[in-house]
């Protein structure tokens, strides 16, 4: 079985992750070891064996839906955002944001299927004349402060362990943020029963300690109907 959360899988965030997981297997001892992710999550995530995961909105209408069950959406507390929202902040060198009406700029994104970094800047207009794809959301912020991108779209989230963990973040500035959508769901595969994995990850995430919950950026869960993740259109492909 395949149990991971590859999506705010960074250094300082793993031993919190470990205990999380942990309190969650006292609940679950079937649950299976988590795991690193593969090289290629969207086979992980239509593997039958999938037994827990975390996607992103995009990925989830555009080639999941059908094949997943959502569990239910994290609440990361996301300043003016309902619970189990979030949004993207539009960054930029501090003091060097460009004028986001011209469009005149160098827009970094971490992938074309990312719901954060490509969908969200173009659902308010921001393109910019050319698109820089870096991999990552900490590498589109490298990008800005390395002169390679004028702006780059991520998600809150990230950018509160950025500023947590990075020291380079203190260049950088918010522009704007874009409007909210559904946080990044838990799914499992179509054939295991997701109300009882909702049930004990509540449980465990409750009662972890609250300097583990803070360490995450996890307070509970949210139940989001999959239509509502489907309202949202599917955005155009990147240029480049």
């Amino acid at each position: 079985m395949i149990a991971h959360l590859p999506m705010y899988d960074v250094s300082k965030n793993y031993q919190a992750h470990q205990r999380l997981w942990q309190a969650f297997r006292d609940l679950m001892p079937n649950a299976p070891s988590l795991t690193r992710h593969s090289d290629n999550l969207l086979s992980d995530w239509l593997n039958p064996e999938l037994f827990f995961s975390q996607t992103c909105g995009l990925p989830f209408r555009a080639s999941l839906r059908r094949h997943v069950k959502l569990i239910a959406t994290p609440n990361n507390n996301i300043e003016n955002c309902a619970p189990g929202f979030y949004h993207s902040v539009i960054l930029a060198r501090k003091g060097s944001a460009p004028d986001l009406i011209k469009n005149d700029f160098v827009l970094a994104y971490n992938e074309p299927q990312s719901q954060s970094g490509w969908a969200a800047p173009q659902s308010i207009g921001i393109s910019g004349k050319s698109q820089l794809c870096t991999g990552g959301h900490a590498a589109s912020a490298l990008a800005l402060t390395k002169g390679i991108a004028d702006i780059a779209a991520i998600d809150a989230l990230t950018w509160r362990f950025l500023c947590r963990d990075w020291d380079k973040a203190s260049q950088l500035e918010v522009v704007t943020t874009t409007l909210p959508t559904p946080s990044l769901p838990y799914i499992t595969a179509l054939k295991n029963d997701a109300k009882t994995l909702y049930q004990n990850l509540k449980k465990a995430i409750l009662g972890i300690d609250k300097k583990d919950q803070e360490t995450l950026q996890i307070f509970g869960l949210v139940n989001i109907a999959e239509q509502d993740y489907m309202e949202y259109p599917l955005p155009i492909a990147p240029l480049s």
